[in-house]
């Protein structure tokens, strides 16, 4: 980790310097660019280059300085030197185009000497001391030979009309003065070097403690297995961490910047009772909102909002916590139905027994009557609807019975896939199937093992497919899909495009006598329930009116056993 956070560190340190030394190329460019505008505003001779540079001429050393400026950018762009190496090169060349340009003037008070004491300074602020102290050493050494040179006729010199001609013991003190002048500027320029290598150093420190910290507030927010929103003051989400991700299905850059209203609804009311409940130091109260995911799925989350502070204490927008509160909602539901079913179930025990032996012999008194009238006399019809109403009678005792009773469920490992494909087979051919349904099963190639008792598997499939054909009386399509989940469970899915059901009756629907609708004794989902309970399993429904109904059956997988 050390390691990784020192490379980082370099790259940021290089990245900065890098910037620093395109600057400098550039001011050097706009420099020479105005030296060689101003010198041929003097000479007035606009672009007559030829005539201007020589080798003497102060515009030659503008125009060396351009093609320099042009060869440092290309080689910063390119070269993979070290940015304090070519830094070092380029004051190196700076401080001998000074030099040139000192001694082309050919005067012991040239002004371009003041030029030498830019450079030192400007040095300062990409090397270090050494590199400082190095520069300043240079400069004052070129410096001399170029004064010396000019006084001593060591190189030849063209004819200036305006060159001071001064004694060797004026020039030699002019130079002297001068090079005091530069190692002075050299020591406080190094000074200020190391002053600023020591603030950059701590700066950098500060800022990569800064990221570190930074880093691990975003980690904390990430291991967070409550879902966490942070928005600005208008409500615009700002983050949205894992958790949130994976409860919603939405990706943090999918609602980067939407209205927080977009994903749990009206919020305005309960913002403002929050933040009152916070002001008076009271908790916050919590919330339950219906959300569809970005697949579809409705969850219900359970929410608080708290304010988000800013360091000077002023609000700068809000906290909002969630939770997935559907599995827990089932829970407390499917405990509230086995209630209601167990007292149910011991009702129709009670009663089952005292109807159905009065019932078997009003209908064997029925027969005897029929018998003795004719077939087409209304009192044959009527005596056809007491025997069929006691038919009816007779199969609600024997659901009754079978639900208060239900037979030894005996499991053993089977494929899930043929009790599916041999009730989907029936049903194909049973008088429920109208010339608008359309009927699919989508079954997974490899085997779908389970621990089932396949004749309670057959009866969960019949009722839920009847049931769903019944929900779409002017035609529709009902799926079943099979498959094998990576948490180790089956995932049996019933969907239909029938008329759905409003959420009382999603409520209601696996309690007895609640799908009288249908036709049938109301019981069958009842039934269902207790064979899904017995295997172990949990049976969910989404439905909503007028888009269909969902129901997922979940089983324990008996692949790895």
């Amino acid at each position: 980790m050390a390691k990784t956070e020192n490379s980082l560190k370099v790259r940021v340190d290089d990245a900065a310097a890098r910037r620093r030394l395109w600057r400098l190329v550039l001011c050097r460019l706009v420099v020479a660019l105005l030296v060689l505008a101003a010198s041929q505003i003097k000479a007035r001779q606009w672009l007559d280059l030829p005539g201007l540079v020589t080798l003497h001429s102060p515009i030659s050393a503008a125009v060396t300085a351009i093609i320099l400026s042009v060869i440092y950018a290309v080689a910063l762009r390119f070269s993979a030197l070290p940015i304090r190496a070519q830094a070092v090169i380029q004051f190196f060349f700076d401080v001998l185009l000074v030099s040139w340009l000192v001694w082309a003037t050919g005067d012991v008070y040239s002004p371009y000497a003041a030029l030498f004491i830019v450079i030192i300074s400007v040095s300062s602020i990409f090397l270090g001391v050494r590199e400082v102290l190095l520069i300043a050493a240079v400069s004052t050494l070129c410096y001399t030979l170029a004064m010396l040179s000019i006084q001593l006729n060591w190189l030849p010199m063209h004819s200036d009309d305006t060159a001071v001609v001064v004694t060797l013991s004026r020039a030699l003190g002019t130079v002297g003065f001068n090079c005091i002048g530069f190692l002075v500027v050299g020591l406080l320029a190094a000074r200020l070097a190391q002053r600023q290598s020591r603030s950059d150093m701590q700066l950098s420190e500060a800022a990569h403690a800064l990221a570190r910290l930074r880093a691990l507030h975003e980690r904390i927010v990430e291991s967070i297995r409550s879902g966490l929103i942070t928005t600005d003051l208008d409500g615009r989400i700002y983050t949205f961490n894992k958790a949130a991700e994976e409860m919603t299905g939405y990706t943090s850059g999918r609602l980067r910047g939407e209205d927080v209203s977009t994903l749990l609804g009206h919020m305005r009311e309960k913002t403002d009772a929050s933040l009152q409940a916070s002001a008076k130091g009271q908790p916050s109260p919590r919330y339950e909102a219906d959300c569809v995911t970005a697949d579809g799925r409705r969850v219900l989350l359970g929410y608080s909002i708290a304010p988000l502070n800013a360091e000077g204490g002023e609000r700068s927008g809000l906290v909002i916590t969630f939770q997935d509160l559907t599995e827990v909602r089932a829970l407390e539901e499917t405990s509230r139905r086995q209630a209601k079913l167990a007292a149910v179930g011991r009702l129709a025990a009670g009663i089952a027994h005292e109807i159905r032996n009065p019932l078997t012999a009003m209908r064997g008194s029925i027969q005897v009557l029929r018998s003795g009238v004719a077939a087409d006399s209304v009192e044959a019809e009527l005596m056809e609807i007491v025997l069929r109403e006691s038919d009816r009678l007779n199969q609600i005792i024997t659901d009754f019975l079978n639900y208060a009773r239900p037979r030894p469920v005996t499991l053993s490992k089977a494929d899930v896939s043929d009790p599916l494909r041999e009730t989907f087979a029936l049903l194909r051919h049973s008088p429920d199937v109208r010339d608008g349904h359309r009927i699919e099963e989508v079954i997974p190639d490899e085997p779908a093992l389970a621990m089932i008792d396949v004749a309670g598997m057959k009866q969960v499939f019949w009722n839920l497919a009847r049931n769903a054909l019944n929900a779409m009386p002017d035609g529709g399509t009902l799926r079943a899909e099979l498959k094998n989940l990576a948490s180790g469970q089956l995932r049996i899915t019933f969907i239909d495009t029938g008329r759905g059901m409003s959420s009382e009756q999603v409520e209601r629907l696996f309690e007895p006598f609640s799908s009288s609708t249908t036709g049938g004794t109301g019981l069958g989902l009842s039934i269902v329930y207790q064979i899904i309970r017995d295997h172990g399993g949990t049976i969910n429904v989404r439905s909503r009116e007028g888009h269909g109904t969902t129901i997922t059956i979940d089983l324990p997988s008996a692949m790895r056993s």
